[in-house]
C-alpha cells in the first residue's frame, strides 16, 4: 500500500471542534440518552434514603423485577415498505388531548427526591402536552400545582383515608383548581413491606444521623437544594414524626369496597380512573360500576410481592372490558419501546413513575424534560421501526409476550 502525508485541506474537515458546555447541568443531561443514563447520574447526586425511594419496592422486590423482565421479554414484529416520514404519536385520552402516549404518575414525596418536586414535573407535563398526576402524598399543594402550569391537563391520585371528610375535602380542592380526572388508587388496603425505607429510617422530614450526614458529604448539591429551600412537609397533611410505611398505615383505609367507589363518583364532577387493578374479575366489576378508566398496576412492585404483572394481565383484560372503558397501564416502564409495546396490545394509555424520578433527581426540572424527550424520541423511532405512523395503526399483531415462566 502506497503511503503519502494528508493535506491540511483533507485533513480540516475532519477536525470539527465542540463548543464546550459549561452549564454543567445540561452537560451531564445532554450526555444522558437513556432512562438508566438518568439513573446513574440521578444516583450519583442523591443520598441512599431518597435515592432507595425510589429505586425499590415491597419485600425482595421480586413483583417490579418480573414487571420490568417482562418488558424485555417483548418480541417486535415489524412491517416494513412503508411511509413513516410523518409519524403521529398523539391521541385522545380520557376526552381531551395529549401529544404523547404517556403521562407522569403520581409520586408522593418529590422534594424529597429534588428540590424542585411537584413543579418540576408538572411545567415540564404541561410543555411536553401530557397529564401530570399529583399524589396525595405530594410536597406542593393543589393549588401550586394547577398555578405552576395552567391550562395543562392535571390529574388528581386519590388514596381514601379512615377519615373519609378530610380525603374529600382534597377531591373538593382538586376540582375547584380545575383538575380533570382522578385517580382513586385501590391497592393499599394496608402499606407494603418497603424493607430500603426501613432500613434506611425514612421519614418526613429526613432525619440527620451519622449515617445520613455521611452519605450527604458526597451529595452537598442535594443538600444545598434542600437546607435553602422551603421546609420539607406534606402539602395535604401534617408533619410525621416516623417512617413513611408507619405514616402510610395509619392513614390507608382497609374497609374500601366498591360501594365506596360509588359514593366517590357521585361526588367528582371529571373523569374518573380506578388504578391497581390486578385481576379480569375486578376489572369486569369495574366496567359494570362506570368508571372511565382503569390502570392496571401493581403500585410499582410497592405493595403486594409476587403480584401479577400488568403487562401480562393487559391482553386478557382489553378484550373483555376494553369496549367498555380505558385501559391504562403502569409498572415497569423504562423506554418508548415498552410504552410502544403497551400501545400496541391494547392499552389506551401508560403512565410512567421511576422514570420521570430519575430525571428530576438527575437535574430538576431540566431532568424532567430530558426524561421524557428521552421517551418520545423512543417512542417515536419505535413506531417507525415497526412501520406504522400513528398510534391507531399499533396492534396485537406487533407484539408477542415472551413468557419465562407460567402457572402450573
Amino acid at each position: 500500500m502506497k503511503r503519502r502525508f494528508p493535506r491540511p485541506s483533507e485533513l480540516a474537515p475532519l477536525v470539527r471542534l465542540k463548543t464546550p458546555q459549561l452549564n454543567a447541568t445540561k452537560r451531564r443531561l445532554d450526555n444522558a440518552l437513556t432512562i438508566a443514563d438518568l439513573r446513574a447520574i440521578a444516583k450519583r447526586r442523591t443520598p441512599k434514603g431518597p435515592f432507595d425511594y425510589t429505586e425499590g419496592a415491597a419485600e425482595a422486590e421480586i413483583s417490579l423485577a418480573r414487571a420490568r423482565q417482562a418488558f424485555e421479554d417483548i418480541e417486535f414484529h415489524p412491517g416494513v415498505l412503508r411511509d413513516v416520514s410523518m409519524v403521529d404519536t398523539s391521541s385522545t385520552v380520557l376526552g381531551g388531548p395529549v401529544a404523547l402516549p404517556f403521562g407522569i404518575a403520581p409520586i408522593g414525596f418529590t422534594r424529597m427526591m429534588h428540590a424542585e418536586g411537584e413543579i418540576a414535573g408538572a411545567k415540564a407535563a404541561a410543555a411536553a402536552g401530557i397529564p401530570f398526576s399529583l399524589s396525595t402524598m405530594g410536597t406542593t399543594t393543589i393549588e401550586d400545582v394547577a398555578a405552576a402550569s395552567p391550562g395543562a391537563r392535571h390529574w388528581f391520585q386519590l388514596y381514601l383515608w379512615k377519615d373519609r371528610e378530610r380525603s374529600m375535602a382534597l377531591v373538593e380542592r382538586a376540582a375547584h383548581a380545575g383538575f380533570d380526572t382522578l385517580l382513586v388508587t385501590v391497592d393499599v388496603p394496608v402499606a407494603g413491606a418497603r424493607l430500603r425505607d426501613r432500613r434506611n429510617g425514612l421519614s418526613i422530614p429526613p432525619q440527620l444521623t451519622l449515617s445520613t450526614v455521611a452519605n450527604a458529604i458526597t451529595k452537598p448539591a442535594w443538600w444545598f437544594n434542600f437546607l435553602t429551600s422551603e421546609p420539607l412537609a406534606f402539602a395535604s397533611l401534617d408533619r410525621w414524626p416516623g417512617t413513611v410505611g408507619e405514616l402510610l398505615d395509619t392513614m390507608f383505609d382497609p374497609t374500601l369496597t366498591f360501594d365506596d367507589l360509588a359514593w366517590i363518583k357521585q361526588q367528582w364532577p371529571g373523569k374518573l380512573v380506578v388504578k391497581g387493578v390486578q385481576s379480569l374479575d375486578d376489572a369486569k366489576k369495574l366496567a359494570t360500576l362506570g368508571v372511565d378508566a382503569i390502570t392496571l398496576s401493581n403500585h410499582g412492585g410497592r405493595q403486594l410481592d409476587r403480584a401479577p404483572v400488568p403487562f401480562h394481565l393487559l391482553p386478557e383484560v382489553v378484550r373483555e372490558v376494553g369496549k367498555d372503558l380505558e385501559v391504562h397501564l403502569d409498572t415497569g416502564i423504562m423506554s418508548g419501546a415498552d410504552v410502544v409495546a403497551s400501545i400496541a396490545l391494547g392499552a389506551t394509555f401508560t403512565l410512567v413513575g421511576r422514570a420521570y424520578v430519575y430525571g428530576l433527581m438527575a437535574g430538576g426540572r431540566q431532568g424532567v424534560d430530558r426524561a421524557i424527550h428521552i421517551l418520545a424520541s423512543e417512542v417515536t423511532r419505535t413506531m417507525r421501526l415497526l412501520g406504522v405512523k400513528n398510534l391507531a395503526e399499533l396492534v396485537p399483531a406487533h407484539v408477542t409476550q415472551l413468557q419465562r415462566f407460567g402457572p402450573l
